[in-house]
């Protein structure tokens, strides 16, 4: 079982992640659910754990900022800057945490934001280079190396925008 602080770190996370579009209601749900078994409790927190696949859509946005809320945690606006660079951290601890390769976190930051998110900007220039490596006398390994520098950087000195709506987390 994940610790009350892990779950919350998960749960704001998916959150976070769900702002931008990159993951679905339903994810935030179950993250909810992790955390109630973690032993995170609230009134909307539990209302969010309660919805099914189905409601997911529809309730979550009710039920998410109360939860959040309710628990310290931030709720960052669809479409906020800080919901943004908050999901760029997010993604760069799941690979971290081995769910994503350093490609894959450079691709996905690349495609979702391109050069335009200044805190996502070096992951934006690796992209690019994975896709030079042919000419050029870098390897992926390298690539690879950066990338995993970049993303210890981002998770290692956060840095909060004012975007966000409820208490720091």
């Amino acid at each position: 079982m994940p610790s009350t602080q892990s779950a919350a770190s998960n749960l704001q996370d998916h959150a976070a992640l769900w702002s931008i579009g990159e993951v679905r209601a339903s994810n935030v749900v179950s993250a909810a659910c992790d955390a109630l078994v973690a032993g995170l409790d609230s009134p909307a927190l539990r209302a969010l754990a309660a919805c099914t696949r189905a409601e997911a859509d529809y309730y979550v946005p009710e039920f998410l900022p109360a939860a959040l809320d309710e628990l310290v945690l931030t709720f960052y606006p669809v479409g906020s800057q800080a919901g943004e660079e908050a999901a760029v951290r997010a993604l760069a601890r799941q690979m971290l945490g081995g769910e994503l390769t350093p490609r894959e976190l450079a691709f996905r930051i690349h495609q979702r934001f391109g050069h335009e998110l200044a805190l996502a900007e070096r992951l934006a220039e690796l992209d690019d280079e994975y896709d030079v490596l042919e000419y050029c006398d870098r390897t992926v390994a390298q690539v690879d190396a950066d990338v995993t520098a970049e993303a210890r950087r981002l998770t290692e000195h956060p840095r909060v925008s004012a975007e966000p709506t409820g208490p720091p987390a």
